[in-house]
């Protein structure tokens, strides 16, 4: 994108920054060199904790697809946002994404260095960062997908599938799993066990903690559990995930 206000940092070093991060309740610092010396590392920067797209795709998209990452040579996933330590980490609680290192880049210093910071003024958000991401080897950006330099908020090219395509183009990816189950089910231990033995990840929701009967209901169209979800496509209860696997 040459025309783009947007400069492509392959080929260079990262920011060298320090992230002050509450730890439980202990202030600690993190560097970049830590973060990225001796390693290697994906990146991804969002414009804000709790926005729509961060929460319902980007995030959750890398926190499922880590175990991949993982298996092809990525040390750590790591979302940026310039955002305080409080809100990335209430964020990452309410999105249980435990495979991600949130990074608060409250002052914006680590987003400006890499020539990512913008002004959101207009939504009331200051300073914030441009959505991209990149992979970063040894403190050296390897590759950097930079979201096209239009009015908005796009989302084309810095998402989890696109990032896993560069680093391992041959990799299989599972459509996303859920289970709907209730504490003390025979049939959702079983379709569960099932789903492992096949070697599926899924999120499992919970009727009483996660969802109630209506909710199971509207959902399914079924009173009974396990109901069983893959790819968006319902399944049904554990013999009908057992005809599914045939």
């Amino acid at each position: 994108m040459s025309d783009s206000r947007f400069a492509n940092k392959e080929g260079q070093k990262v920011p060298c920054v320090s992230f002050p991060v509450r730890e439980g309740e202990a202030w600690v610092t993190k560097t970049c060199n830590e973060i990225f010396d001796g390693r290697t590392v994906v990146v991804f920067s969002l414009p804000g904790a709790f926005t729509p797209t961060c929460s319902s795709t980007h995030l959750p998209r890398y926190n499922a697809l880590a175990k991949k990452f993982k298996q092809h040579g990525v040390d750590e996933i790591v979302c940026v946002s310039v955002n305080d330590t409080f809100v990335m980490n209430a964020w990452a609680a309410d999105q249980e994404a435990e495979n991600i290192t949130v990074i608060p880049d409250g002052n914006g210093e680590f987003t400006d260095g890499m020539g990512m910071l913008v002004d959101k003024a207009d939504l009331g958000f200051g300073k914030r960062s441009w959505r991209y991401s990149m992979l970063v080897k040894d403190g050296v950006v390897d590759k950097m997908f930079i979201e096209p330099d239009v009015p908005g908020d796009p989302f084309e090219v810095s998402d989890a599938d696109t990032m896993l395509g560069y680093i391992a183009p041959d990799a299989q990816t599972q459509a996303p799993v859920s289970v709907i189950s209730k504490p003390g089910c025979p049939y959702c231990a079983k379709a569960k066990a099932l789903l492992t033995e096949k070697g599926y990840d899924f999120e499992e929701i919970v009727l009483g903690k996660d969802a109630s009967l209506t909710s199971l209901t509207a959902i399914s169209g079924r009173e009974t559990v396990p109901q069983v979800f893959i790819g968006g496509k319902h399944i049904g209860g554990s013999d009908d995930l057992e005809a599914y696997f045939g």
